[in-house]
């Protein structure tokens, strides 16, 4: 129980860092010794110091046979930082507890064999889907080379994202767009369909609480949008880009003139490849999308079974048959034909209700 104790610290201390470490992971340590926490730390950001590294300048001496608990496993490797291992062994820590092995195979098992080797005891898998919880975008990156997907949408109780003039604002309570906002915060790219771009001109910032600008991607197969919107204004087109199957220069250049980056994708049924378009972000260090819309986008790549996680604000408003449902989906005339969810948390917010989902059948590597 004591274990668990000091587990779960360094747990609410490693979700101080989601949203802002990529492309590492978040991650939490607390370090104890005879019953006392001499020690925490907490990885801020890339580049900086990992939360080993803080927890024991925070303990100093104290650390000498001290106990350590650590979300995920310490690094064995130099990057921007020196291995987390390294400096356990030089502290002189009695035993370290990982809640989790690092899925990363340049170091996955290396920590925990660099430790024992060292004669320090380590034991591993404390509290390991809480764990796996804080981390799950880096750990489809890194094992698949694929961002986690989440899509976000708000809705009426009967299941319109709009009314059928296209009128959305607003659907849900202030409550709901702040917390909409927090998701954006902690993801490291937006993704809309071109038609979400010219119907509606949204700026895909964050606004409602304090955080950074994730990237905005623009899926826009034949590059439609128009280049007069707001996310190709100003500072925002630097952090935007566009993915199309158009690959004459000549037509690029123009978006190029305002800064905003063309990534150019395999096409596949005549649309932007969405398996290329995830690789070639997950190459670029990308590690979480939110999904925001439209139907057509996010009904292709629930059906293609490329959507990790579903977010829905449902406000308790009905508009009937006069609206738009949040997903197109082809060829389903059956209920036994439906996409099966499985529901992993329903709560309140404001007027609103909060239904998060995630597919019965995993997502495959694209």
């Amino acid at each position: 129980m004591t274990d668990i104790k000091y587990m779960k610290r360094a747990l609410t201390l490693a979700r101080k860092g989601i949203g802002k470490t990529s492309p590492n992971p978040a991650v939490g340590c607390v370090i104890v010794k005879d019953g006392v926490v001499v020690g925490e730390g907490w990885h801020h950001k890339a580049g900086a110091p990992h939360a080993e590294a803080l927890a024991l300048q925070a303990a100093g001496d104290a650390a000498r046979g001290a106990d350590v608990y650590v979300t995920l496993e310490p690094c064995c490797h130099t990057g921007k930082t020196p291995p987390c291992s390294e400096a356990l062994i030089a502290a002189g820590v009695r035993r370290v507890v990982a809640g989790m092995l690092d899925p990363n195979p340049v170091v996955s098992g290396g920590g925990i064999a660099a430790l024992n080797q060292a004669g320090i005891q380590t034991s591993c898998g404390l509290l390991e889907e809480e764990c796996r919880a804080v981390n799950r975008p880096f750990i489809k990156q890194v094992t698949t080379g694929i961002p986690f997907v989440t899509y976000k949408c708000a809705m009426t109780l009967d299941g319109n994202i709009a009314t059928i003039t296209g009128e959305s604002r607003w659907i849900s309570s202030e409550e709901s767009r702040k917390q909409a906002h927090r998701m954006r915060s902690r993801v490291d790219a937006i993704m809309v369909g071109v038609d979400t771009v010219i119907a509606d001109n949204p700026q895909l910032t964050v606004r409602h609480v304090r955080g950074k600008n994730p990237l905005r991607v623009i899926v826009d197969t034949r590059l439609r949008t128009p280049e007069s919107v707001t996310m190709l204004s100003g500072k925002l087109s630097t952090r935007t880009i566009i993915a199309t199957c158009e690959s004459n220069p000549r037509v690029h250049l123009r978006y190029r003139k305002q800064s905003v980056t063309i990534l150019v994708c395999d096409e596949f049924e005549g649309r932007v490849s969405m398996d290329d378009l995830l690789r070639k972000l997950g190459s670029m260090g990308v590690q979480s999308i939110l999904l925001e819309g439209g139907s057509r986008l996010a009904g292709r790549m629930l059906q293609n079974r490329q959507i990790d996680e579903l977010v829905f604000f449902v406000a308790p408003k009905i508009i009937g048959n006069n609206g738009f449902a949040p997903f197109t989906l082809l060829g389903i005339t059956s209920i036994s034909e439906a996409i099966r969810l499985e529901f992993t948390d329903v709560s309140r917010i404001g007027s609103d209700i909060v239904v998060t989902a995630r597919p019965e059948q995993p997502c495959l590597p694209a």
